[in-house]
């Protein structure tokens, strides 16, 4: 099982993004290791934003045990990115189209291996992430292992937290954050629960090289909706989607409600994406029932806030407003926005 209070990791994010243990990640820093076992890797993660971000990135993918035959590559896709590297991890420029699934795409092409293993900037890698991921041969018909999200563990009071291994990391619990947390908000357990339309987030997921070339990798004019539509294309294809939840990573949730409620509303603009492209996923709620609901939340909400019982007034409080900005997000375009140059030259 995955979720708030599973495969919780050594160490955890910290409250302004980076990360705690940075003992045990000069330990296990990169290793380049004789090719064991498992099959070659190469490791992709799309990156947007400040140069100060970017190192850190550079950074905690550093940690990872890798071996020989295995890449590690961050695509800036930041306009105007260049290429460059921190030690092995190789940073690709790939802002020639400012999604996600570009950039993914673009370091996906530069690699020769068997299989590729993604990951986002807001999640925290265990080093031996890659060696978990192939703890147990994968079939020969599977074409996607779905590694779990643990959403950031923070304190109601915002006090620290102790990790796995007894050390203490001082997490701030904004509103936001431990909302997400409460509600285990990205953990693969949500997307896989969906019956007939179960999918892997490319937050965290490996997928074999020979099913993502079959079915001609992402969608890359989308901002949000390609894992599942990848995930969906490679299933018809006959391939199998196989869950690895020893294979678990951090993630670092959005720490305001307005950036919380924005992440809503991009994922609804996914899902009408992926309704219309796939007829019967991520069907739209019912609007006249939502409101009932809604109010219900709300009032529930209201009431625990009376009483002092901070965390049922966060999942009454905000259940309602994001899902209301997945459902509105519905009505925007899954398109990435245009640059401010190209709205110059029209």
């Amino acid at each position: 099982m995955t979720g708030r209070r599973s495969n919780q990791l050594s160490y955890a994010p910290k409250s302004d993004g980076k990360y705690g243990n940075t003992c045990a990640v000069r330990r296990l820093r990169r290793r380049l290791q004789a090719v064991s076992g498992r099959p070659s890797v190469d490791v992709v993660l799309p990156f947007r934003g400040s140069d100060e971000q970017l190192e850190r990135v550079a950074e905690r993918l550093g940690a990872l045990v890798v071996q020989l035959g295995d890449t590690v590559t961050i695509a800036d896709n930041r306009p105007g990115a260049s290429d460059s590297a921190r030690d092995h991890v190789h940073i690709l420029g790939a802002g020639e189209l400012q999604t996600s699934y570009h950039a993914r795409n673009r370091a996906v092409a530069q690699g020769r291996a068997d299989w590729i293993v993604f990951l986002d900037a807001d999640v925290l890698p265990p080093p031996d992430l890659l060696a978990r991921y192939f703890d147990g041969t994968p079939g020969e018909r599977v074409g996607v292992l779905a590694g779990a999200v643990v959403d950031e563990d923070v304190s109601a009071a915002g006090g620290a937290t102790a990790s796995a291994n007894g050390n203490a990391g001082a997490t701030a619990a904004t509103a936001a954050a431990r909302y997400a947390w409460l509600k285990s908000s990205m953990s693969q357990e949500v997307t896989l629960a969906h019956d007939g339309w179960s999918f892997a987030q490319t937050a965290n997921a490996a997928v074999r090289r020979a099913a993502f070339v079959q079915v001609g990798g992402f969608e890359e004019r989308v901002r949000s909706g390609g894992d599942a539509d990848l995930c969906f294309r490679i299933r018809a294809s006959g391939w199998e989607l196989e869950r690895r939840d020893g294979a678990a990573v951090v993630h670092h949730n959005r720490q305001t409600v307005p950036r919380m409620l924005a992440q809503r509303a991009r994922h609804g603009a996914g899902a009408a994406w992926l309704a219309q492209r796939w007829p019967g996923a991520l069907p739209r709620r019912r609007w006249p029932g939502l409101v009932l609901w809604g109010a219900r939340r709300a009032a529930a909400g209201a009431m625990a806030a009376a009483r002092g019982d901070r965390d049922a007034a966060l999942l009454g409080l905000l259940d309602g407003p994001a899902v209301w900005a997945f459902e509105f997000g519905r009505l925007i375009p899954n398109r990435p926005r245009p640059r401010l140059s190209q709205l110059r030259r029209r």
